[in-house]
């Protein structure tokens, strides 16, 4: 048995060096095999497999494959990290693809599911079901998606009979279709947790549990996410069992082609200091960018602020409807508008191929979820940049983002260079004149539409509450950032190299002295005002002189107290030196700053795995939850539902989910989908025969009809042929429509 809570005290953490090692005795034969049948040939897959790879395009593994697959391919449960566009869904497709594939994988009679997928996400599930099809094209296996926001009917017709063999899913709506159902999970042999940080924040923590209690003992599970942490405790709801750690790229985390730009700026300017970005970024040879922002109100603002400026765009978020989320990745994808605007829901996992540019309009509070928001551009080793807009209040997550990544900051005046050859981590403002312009344009916008008013408003408000719950930088940040000086000369990338002169005009201005007050300079040599204004001079410079003489005096002072104390201490050193030896182990990890970005909210995580010392058994438990607590608006204490005043039912593992899981829907689509049975009873011979014998031909053929539509219907995609066949029929129907509508005309 592997629950959760034998988890907590087997997972301590694991040594890195001991897999690369491994892993780097394993790779060198590998190179030298990569003239003959090196690369993904030497990895013993069938044929089939084979030439999915080879039809994909890919011709070597990348480290992470290498490192992954032969260990997933021994049944062993991996954890795996790696960073963003390295190639990790290929990392546990493949081995799900060889073992549904081997003689002793055959599935049981009716029992076809036999490897499961979990996503975070809808976009994410259906790229990695694209991903699937494609490199299992020649296997002959079958694979769905079950999604949340799809019709439930059809999911049953998917999931009902003859399963397919591989289900992509999101955790809720797969484990409403298990309660609705009954269905088994016995025959699974694979389960996989891509983005499992991901999984676990997002509050899935009822339905991982629910899910993995129903799946054998005998299973396989495998995590992926480009940010996981050490501590394994945190995933121990996953059901791990003695599992292999491999984290590559934990200095890097970012890829070396990745550009990154600071741009400080107001935040009441945010919205024109990204329409002079996109101006400069949206060029014939990168006609594309995405910009990630904090709320859905801020998506739908910018949208209506992009149309009036005349750029193209798009727009999705987690509150629309999936339909239209699909859509507008489709536009993006093929190239039909130039921005995509999205909050983080498009931050995981989603494979953008032609995308250059990633703007963060809102900086994002958690280092770990930058570096996959920036993780959209750059893949598989081509060149991306990354711009964020940076203002008063995002200063301490910037710093938190620099400990987490172990850079710095460079200020302009480090830069010698101009334009597009600006070297990467430069932090800068916006030209004030072009930045002034575009505000003037936005504040017009704003006032002559009325929607686009009412969406600044409601934006505004929306500001409000997500600084409410967003996460606040560390202590250490927030001290830096007040003494921190803000940038004041242009960002090199928004500087053309020809044009010197705002650079040039700030250093004049920052080295200017006026010679005198207005009032000297405007005033006669004999003007009263004149002498009066001269003799405070006078004065003022006898008590300035005076004051630098005192700093001085008190300086040196200082200065030799400083200097016998040294004095002192020097000579105490060498009385007694303090020497510590090669295990001495300081008090701060040397990756704190790494680990603490990348964690998981370890308190819940946790909570699950712990020992409950208070009950003998859940109920009793239960009911010491049930506490008192100080109501503020009753002002007297009252009972806490532990339940959040949701029903709940109990399932067939003893765990407790909402009641809303089992509605009956799947019982009623049966009965309407289950052709009619005769009468088990046999009629007499001088009784009546079964109405069902009586019903006429036709109403057999529409029942055989009616079926061939639902099974049509069920299924999830159609190809392009089968389409092109529909479309050519309907043509053909309309034709002769037309035709018969002539001959009746000339009759008459």
């Amino acid at each position: 048995m592997h629950g959760p809570k034998e988890l907590g005290s087997e997972l301590p953490g694991f040594e890195i060096p001991d897999v690369e090692d491994k892993s780097k005795d394993k790779s060198a034969p590998q190179k030298k095999q990569k003239k003959g049948s090196g690369g993904f040939q030497s990895m013993g897959f069938n044929f089939p497999i084979l030439k999915g790879i080879t039809k994909r395009g890919y011709k070597q593994p990348t480290p992470i494959q290498r490192k992954t697959i032969p260990i997933a391919l021994e049944n062993k449960d991996v954890v795996a990290m790696a960073r963003t566009g390295s190639g990790k869904t290929a990392c546990f497709v493949l081995p799900i693809l060889e073992k549904l594939m081997s003689p002793g994988n055959k599935p049981l009679h009716g029992k076809n599911l036999r490897a499961l997928i979990l996503s975070p996400t809808r976009e994410l599930a259906l790229q990695t079901l694209r991903f699937v099809r494609e490199l299992g094209k020649f296997t002959g296996l079958t694979s769905a998606a079950i999604l949340g926001g799809e019709s439930i009917e059809q999911q049953f017709g998917v999931m009902s009979g003859s399963s397919p063999d591989i289900v992509v899913a999101t955790p809720g709506r797969f484990l409403h279709i298990c309660i609705e159902m009954s269905l088994k999970l016995d025959n699974i042999k694979i389960v996989v947790f891509d983005e499992a940080d991901r999984l676990f924040e997002l509050g899935f923590g009822e339905q991982l549990q629910e899910i993995v209690a129903r799946l054998p003992s005998s299973r396989q599970t495998l995590l992926f996410s480009a940010t996981l942490p050490k501590m394994l405790v945190e995933f121990a709801r996953a059901g791990l069992s003695d599992p292999v750690l491999i984290r590559l790229d934990v200095d890097w985390k970012l890829p070396s082609t990745l550009w990154l730009g600071w741009i400080y700026v107001r935040s009441e300017l945010k919205t024109a200091a990204l329409l002079l970005l996109l101006d400069r970024v949206l060029t014939p040879t990168t006609p594309q960018a995405v910009v990630f922002a904090a709320t859905k109100h801020h998506v739908e603002y910018l949208h209506l602020i992009l149309n009036k400026a005349g750029i193209t765009s798009t727009y999705a978020y987690s509150g629309l409807d999936p339909s239209a989320r699909k859509i507008a990745l489709g536009k993006f994808t093929n190239k039909k508008c130039s921005v995509l605007l999205v909050t983080d829901v498009a931050a995981r996992g989603l494979d953008l191929p032609s995308l250059d540019t990633v703007i963060n309009y809102n900086f994002p509070a958690k280092p770990k979820l930058f570096v996959h928001r920036v993780g959209r551009s750059a893949r598989a080793g081509r060149s991306g940049r990354a711009l964020s807009l940076v203002c008063a209040d995002d200063v301490a997550h910037l710093l938190d983002l620099h400990l987490f990544l172990n850079a710095t900051l460079i200020e302009p005046s480090q830069v010698n260079e101009c334009g597009t050859s600006c070297p990467s981590g430069v932090w800068g403002v916006v030209p004030p004149a072009a930045l002034e312009m575009r505000h003037q344009d936005v504040i017009a916008w704003e006032r002559d539409y009325s929607e686009i008013e009412e969406a600044s408003r409601i934006c505004g408000r929306g500001w409000q509450q997500y600084i409410k719950w967003r996460e606040a930088a560390s202590a250490e940040a927030n001290k830096r950032s007040k003494v921190t000086p803000r940038p004041t000369l242009p960002h090199p990338f928004l500087v053309d190299e020809n044009d010197q002169t705002t650079i040039a005009l700030v250093e004049q201005i920052k080295n200017y002295t006026p010679k005198g007050t207005i009032l000297e300079l405007a005033g006669k040599n004999d003007s009263p005002m004149y002498l009066a204004m001269k003799a405070k001079r006078r004065v003022h410079g006898k008590m300035v002189q005076k004051t630098r003489e005192n700093k001085n005096n008190a300086d040196d002072g200082l200065l030799q107290d400083v200097t016998n104390n040294e004095a002192k201490d020097k000579g105490k050193k060498n009385k007694k030196t303090v020497q510590r030896d090669e295990n001495y182990i300081p008090h701060f990890a040397s990756d704190q700053h790494t680990e603490a970005g990348m964690a998981v909210n370890f308190a819940a995580s946790a909570s699950s795995a712990e020992l409950e010392m208070r009950g003998d058994c859940d109920t009793s438990v239960r009911q010491h939850r049930v506490q008192m607590k100080w109501d503020r608006k009753r002002k007297k204490m009252v009972h806490v539902d532990p339940d959040g005043g949701r029903k709940m039912i109990r399932t067939e593992s003893g765990g407790r989910v909402p009641a809303s899981y089992r509605s009956g829907r799947y019982d009623a689509w049966r009965k309407r989908n289950e052709p009619d049975t005769i009468d088990n009873e046999q009629p007499t011979s001088n009784g009546p025969k079964p109405v069902s014998e009586f019903r006429p031909r036709w109403v057999k053929h529409n029942e055989r009809v009616a079926k061939k539509k639902a099974e049509a219907s069920s299924k999830e995609f159609r190809d392009k042929q089968q389409i092109v066949k529909e479309r050519l029929r309907k043509e053909k129907i309309k034709q002769k429509l037309k035709h018969k509508m002539k001959l009746k005309k000339k009759k008459k």
